[in-house]
């Protein structure tokens, strides 16, 4: 890909790729990934379906890139992308109950009938236990708790950048709710980080 396109900014970018330069969609895509990734992470979907939802959120952009009429609504278009999905896995979820596999635990490589039953340790590993890393969870576990509505506004806000006016049109609701929520969500993760802030 040559460097015009990396150098390109974003509403020329999506303009170039709704006239079909699929060099200029495919740096689109790079640039979005990643903060697509991390919204729903944030959002709470299952760690299961995270590369599942960022790629069909990728797929949805890609192909209906030339039905955003006007480019410099793209973020809060492709929030109401993420923001539909998100709402899909929920609908889900209420659908189809847990379950767990307990053969995924078993340790294959003892021939022994005595196989031992392997629990995951989720916990930090050494390396990993810095204060930035610890923070990042923070706030991440932190916003994964919020009430939904608390949840999608906060990310829709600080993840993709989107106005007031742009969250209240996706989550259909008032600016002044959108304001307040984001207010309430705000405080409550202020409270989880003052063990945090010398």
């Amino acid at each position: 890909m040559t460097k015009r396109y990396k150098d390109m900014n974003l509403y020329d970018l999506i303009c170039q790729s709704q006239a079909d330069n699929y060099d200029a969609l495919e740096e689109l895509i790079k640039r979005e990934q990643k903060n697509i990734y991390a919204s729903f992470c944030y959002l709470g979907a299952s760690k299961e379906n995270i590369s599942d939802l960022t790629q069909e959120a990728l797929l949805r952009m890609s192909k209906n890139i030339k039905s955003l009429k006007n480019p410099k609504y793209f973020k809060s278009w492709l929030g109401q992308i993420i923001t539909n999905l998100f709402y899909d896995e929920l609908r889900k979820k209420q659908r189809i109950p847990d379950s767990v596999s307990i053969d995924s635990y078993w340790n294959n490589d003892d021939e022994n009938e005595d196989s031992v039953l392997h629990i995951c340790d989720n916990g930090l590993k050494p390396d990993e236990k810095t204060i930035g890393k610890e923070l990042t969870d923070v706030i991440r576990e932190t916003i994964c708790k919020l009430p939904e509505h608390f949840r999608i506004v906060i990310i829709l806000r600080e993840l993709q950048g989107l106005s007031y006016e742009e969250i209240a049109k996706i989550t259909k609701t008032n600016v002044g709710t959108v304001k307040s929520r984001i207010s309430r969500a705000r405080n409550k993760l202020q409270e989880c980080l003052k063990p945090y802030i010398v």
